[in-house]
């Protein structure tokens, strides 16, 4: 007997929507905590060779909320702790829509978090400006919150500047780097702060803000996240790298689809292809 036309669309309609269903029934009971530990070396420009090796645990986007949940966090936080990094950098929104009932609870599944060389913290969209903080910083990170400090290893100095999400005019962060004598680190929540950076040429931004799409349809790629220059992982601009990372927790909706949490682990090394 034949099939007609109408028929096989409604079966390729129905298949398609089974699939959608399934992806995000799989991305809402599993992907979404199914958190990987993510390594790469990253390349900079300027990196002196006596911090050739460094490593930098990033740790972002937690959103601690309902959906995210203590247990979510702290399976992130010891994965990051078994990588044993050098130091840790915190990419902000710690919680979702600034909601004051889980900045402690936040906090307080952070607080294992050590570095030899320190744990640093940046603010993101979803946090507030004093609580979120707070919080943090009684817990031994140290927040930079449009603020620079600096660290020395092996005799070489970094200099890490971190700045609020709102912050984005170039001159507000060339003022931030006035007087510094190490390699400067950008820590800022977006990702498109690497135009900035570049211009400034600062060799190293750290990033989240993303979460890589957090659903990333195969064949369309992430939709909601184009307007980045860098979704998720290694970016150039210039002289400048950025990393950009999937973060552990999510926003929206609690569903990943392609696109698994993360912590990672960054072995900084000299980018001699871009050597002066």
């Amino acid at each position: 007997m034949a099939i007609g036309r109408r028929v096989v669309l409604k079966v390729f309609a129905a298949a398609g929507v089974g699939a959608v269903t399934g992806a995000g029934v799989y991305g809402f009971v599993y992907e979404r905590h199914a958190i990987e530990v993510t390594r790469a070396d990253v390349p900079v420009v300027g990196l002196p060779p006596e911090l050739a090796g460094l490593r930098v645990g990033l740790l972002t986007d937690v959103h601690r909320s309902q959906w995210v949940s203590h247990d979510d966090v702290i399976h992130a936080v010891a994965m990051l702790m078994n990588e044993r990094p050098d130091l840790i950098v915190l990419g902000g929104d710690y919680v979702t829509w600034g909601d004051r009932q889980y900045v402690r609870p936040s906090a307080d599944a952070l607080e294992p978090l050590s570095a030899p060389h320190g744990v640093f913290g940046i603010l993101g969209n979803h946090d507030d400006d004093r609580d979120m903080p707070a919080a943090l910083a009684a817990r031994g990170v140290q927040m930079l919150k449009d603020a620079r400090t600096a660290i020395t290893i092996k005799g070489r100095m970094i200099d890490l500047v971190g700045v609020r999400f709102w912050t984005k005019r170039e001159s507000d962060i060339a003022m931030l780097l006035r007087g510094a004598t190490g390699v400067p680190f950008l820590l800022a929540h977006d990702p498109r702060r690497l135009v900035e950076a570049a211009a400034l040429n600062i060799p190293l931004v750290l990033s989240g803000h993303t979460h890589g799409g957090q659903v990333v349809p195969p064949g369309l790629g992430a939709i909601a996240a184009q307007k980045f220059p860098v979704i998720a992982g290694i970016g150039r601009r210039a002289r400048t790298t950025i990393f950009v990372s999937r973060g552990v927790g999510t926003i929206y909706m609690p569903v990943r689809v392609n696109c698994p949490p993360e912590v990672a682990v960054l072995t900084l090394q000299p980018d001699r292809s871009h050597a002066a």
